[in-house]
């Protein structure tokens, strides 16, 4: 099923020099990014967007954290890419993370984990009309 889901680059992956590298693995697994943009969010914005997690206590260091400095935000299209690219991203946790993930690969923190990728159809559609 074709469908599109959102992806940020967060300002940990930016700062590294990690966009190149996640594009291509994005593209390489065959899918198509139909909009890509390099921001810096505002705290409403990124408040906004993690609106789920306002009442746990990692919130205020997360928006903290994505709304420091640069990040980028893509919409990404394809046959089940939330899916993929889900599996792609690899767990939250880089200690459990798998080799070979993005996570598994790259990140080294629970908040710091470089990368964001929609979770379901409409939370894609949700964060999607939220950055874009």
């Amino acid at each position: 099923m074709l469908e599109k889901t959102y992806i940020m680059v967060k300002p940990d992956g930016v700062k590294r020099g990690l966009v190149g590298e996640i594009i291509r693995r994005i593209e390489a697994k065959g899918y198509k990014i139909v909009d890509l943009r390099l921001m810096r969010p505002n705290r409403e914005l990124v408040e906004k967007h993690y609106d789920v997690h306002k009442d746990k206590p990692f919130f205020g260091e997360l928006v903290d954290f994505i709304s420091d400095s640069e990040v980028v935000g893509m919409v990404v299209e394809g046959e089940d890419v939330i899916t993929v690219l889900r599996n792609m991203i690899g767990d939250k946790n880089p200690a459990i993370a798998a080799s070979g993930t993005i996570r598994g690969d790259y990140a080294n923190s629970l908040t710091k984990n470089i990368i964001h990728g929609s979770d379901s159809a409409e939370t894609a559609e949700r964060e999607i009309s939220i950055w874009f």
